[in-house]
C-alpha cells in the first residue's frame, strides 16, 4: 500500500474537516437520543402493568361481591370506584346495563376536551404525536362512549368467562389512556366492567422525556460548542498555514514566513515549525541556487569572452606565429571551460548524490595510505614532501562514501602541495578524538589571513600560487569538500599550524564510529 492509500478518504473526502468534527459529535448525540426508544418501552411496560393490575383488580371485585348482600353490593361497589378512581359498570346476562358508579355517585374521572385546553396542553399533544412516530410506537383506538351503553356496544365483553379477566388501552381525545378491563360474575352471570383513565401514565412519560430532552439539549450545545472550539483551533491554523505554503509555491510575496506557533505544543505546532523550517531551508536553496547560477554565468562569461576574442583575431592575423598563440589561448580557454563545467556540474549534483548514497566502514588511516602511495607512484607531488602519522589500523574509522572521501583529501592533499615551496613539507594526521576522526593537513605556504579563512570555501573563489597559470581551478574545489564533509555530518575549517609555523592547516573532522561496530 503506498503512502497515498494509507490516508486516502471514502466517501467522507467531500467533507470538510470542520464538517467531519461535527458530524462526529453529533453522531453521539445520535447515540444519546435512544434514550427516547427507552422512554417508549417504560412507558409500554407502565401501560402493561396497569393492564395486569386492573385484570387482578376485577377478578378481586367479582370474588369479593360473593360475600356481600344483594342489598349492599351498590354501596360496597360504589365505595370500591370511588376508592380506586374508577368507573364501575354491571350488565346483566341479556345485556342491559343493571349498575353504574357515575351514577350512583359523583364521576371519579372526567374525559378531558383537548379544544377546551390551553395551547401549551396542545403543544404537548402535538410533541407526543411526534414522539410516537419516531419511535414507532403501536396506533391505539379512540376511546369512545358508546350511545348505547349495553354489553354488546363494549368488544371486551365479547368472550369473557368466569374466573377469567380481559383488559384493554385506547386512547382518550387528549392523548391519556382509557384502561378497561371485564370478568364475568360466576352466580348468575354478570358482567363487570371497570374503566379507568390512567391520565398519570403520560405525566410520567412527558417528566421522563422532558428531563431527557433538556439533558440533549444541553449535551448539544455543549457539542456544538466543542465543534467550534475544535475547529477554531485546528481548522483555522491548517487554513493559515495552507495559505502560507501557497504563498510560497506561487512566489507572489518573496517574504512571506510561515507562522512557527512557538506556543502551541501539540501536532499542529509541530506541523507549523516543520512547515516554516522547510520553507526556510527551501528558501535557501532556492537563494543558493539563483546565486550559483549567476557566479556560474559569470565565471562562463570570461573564457568565453577570451575564446570569441581569439578566434575573432585569428580570421585577421597573417603571422603564423601570432596565430599559433591566438589557438593555444583558445584552446586554454576550451580546456578551462571544460574543467569549470564539469566542476559545476558535480557541484550542483553532489547534494543529491549524497542524499541517496549508500554510507559503508572506511578506514581513513588505510584510505590516506593508499592514496599517498598512489600519488608517489606517479611523482604527483615533485620535490614536496608527504609525512603521514599512520593512526593504529581501526582506529579512524568512519561511516561515508569511500569516492567522496577520497576527493575530499585528494583535493586538500593536491591544494597543500600546490603552496608549499620547493623541498617544503606537508604533514598529514588522522586521530581519534572521543566520538570524532580528525583528519589535519598541513602545508608551510603562506598560509591564509583570517578574513579569508571562511570565503575560500565559497564557490568560484580561488587563491593560487603564482607557479600555476590562470585558470587552471575552477574555484569550487573546496566548496565541493565542504559539501561532501558536511554531508556526511562533518566539518571542515581552516586555521593556522599548531606548531606555530608559517602555512596554513585544514582541519576535517567526522563523526567515528566503533571499533567492534
Amino acid at each position: 500500500m503506498s503512502e497515498g492509500d494509507r490516508f486516502a478518504l471514502g466517501w467522507s473526502r467531500k467533507l470538510s474537516l470542520t464538517s467531519r468534527i461535527l458530524a462526529v459529535n453529533l453522531f453521539a448525540l445520535a447515540l444519546m437520543a435512544s434514550g427516547l426508544i427507552f422512554l417508549d418501552n417504560y412507558r409500554s411496560r407502565l401501560v402493561s402493568e396497569r393492564q395486569q393490575s386492573a385484570e387482578k383488580q376485577i377478578l378481586l371485585l367479582a370474588n369479593a361481591l360473593q360475600h356481600v348482600e344483594p342489598t349492599e353490593q351498590a354501596a360496597f361497589l360504589t365505595n370500591f370506584a370511588q376508592d380506586e378512581t374508577l368507573r364501575v359498570r354491571i350488565y346483566s346476562h341479556n345485556g342491559a346495563k343493571t349498575f353504574d358508579s357515575f351514577q350512583a355517585a359523583p364521576p371519579t374521572y372526567r374525559l378531558v376536551d383537548p379544544s377546551t385546553e390551553p395551547w401549551r396542553k396542545a403543544a404537548a399533544r402535538w410533541i407526543d404525536r411526534v414522539f410516537d412516530f419516531l419511535v414507532q410506537s403501536p396506533r391505539l383506538e379512540w376511546f369512545r362512549e358508546p350511545k348505547s351503553d349495553v354489553a354488546p356496544s363494549w368488544p371486551e365483553l365479547s368472550g369473557v368467562r368466569a374466573g377469567q379477566a380481559k383488559s384493554d388501552v385506547r386512547f382518550a381525545d387528549d392523548l391519556t389512556h382509557i384502561i378497561s378491563a371485564t370478568t364475568v360474575w360466576p352466580k348468575d352471570g354478570r358482567k363487570l366492567l371497570t374503566t379507568a383513565n390512567a391520565r398519570d401514565v403520560r405525566a410520567y412519560v412527558r417528566a421522563e422525556r422532558f428531563t431527557v430532552a433538556m439533558f440533549m439539549l444541553a449535551v448539544l450545545a455543549i457539542s456544538i460548542l466543542l465543534s467550534l472550539f475544535l475547529a477554531r483551533t485546528i481548522v483555522r491554523p491548517l487554513q493559515h498555514l495552507a495559505r502560507a505554503a501557497v504563498k510560497v509555491r506561487l512566489g507572489r510575496a518573496p517574504d512571506v514566513t510561515i507562522p512557527r506557533m512557538p506556543t502551541r505544543r501539540d501536532e499542529i505546532g509541530m506541523l507549523a515549525r516543520a512547515l516554516s523550517d522547510m520553507s526556510n531551508a527551501l528558501r535557501q536553496r532556492i537563494d543558493a541556487t539563483e546565486a550559483f547560477a549567476a557566479d556560474v554565468a559569470h565565471e562562463i562569461k570570461n573564457p568565453i569572452a577570451s575564446l570569441r576574442s581569439a578566434l575573432d583575431g585569428i580570421g585577421h592575423v597573417k603571422d603564423p606565429k601570432l596565430r599559433d598563440q591566438l589557438m593555444a589561448v583558445a584552446q586554454a580557454d576550451v580546456l578551462r571551460m571544460d574543467r569549470l563545467i564539469s566542476d559545476i556540474s558535480d557541484a550542483s549534483r553532489i547534494d543529491a548524490q549524497l542524499a541517496k548514497a549508500k554510507f559503508e566502514r572506511i578506514d581513513l588511516g588505510d584510505m590516506i595510505d593508499q592514496l599517498l602511495a598512489a600519488r608517489e607512484s606517479r611523482n604527483a607531488d615533485g620535490d614536496i614532501r608527504v609525512a603521514f602519522a599512520r593512526p593504529r589500523k581501526g582506529s579512524a574509522m568512519i561511516f561515508g562514501e569511500d569516492i567522496r572521501i577520497e576527493r575530499v583529501l585528494t583535493n586538500l592533499i593536491d591544494n597543500a602541495v600546490s603552496f608549499s615551496p620547493s623541498g617544503g613539507l606537508v604533514e598529514i594526521s588522522a586521530t581519534r578524538s572521543g566520538d570524532e576522526i580528525i583528519v589535519r593537513i598541513s602545508d608551510q605556504g603562506p598560509g591564509i589571513p583570517p578574513e579569508e579563512r571562511e570565503t575560500v570555501f565559497r564557490r568560484f573563489h580561488s587563491i593560487r600560487p603564482e607557479k600555476e597559470g590562470f585558470g587552471e581551478h575552477s574555484g569550487l574545489g573546496l566548496a565541493i569538500a565542504r559539501t561532501i564533509i558536511e554531508g556526511h555530518h562533518g566539518t571542515i575549517t581552516v586555521d593556522d599550524r599548531e606548531d606555530a609555523q608559517g602555512g596554513a592547516c585544514f582541519k576535517v573532522t567526522l563523526p567515528a564510529i566503533s571499533e567492534t561496530v
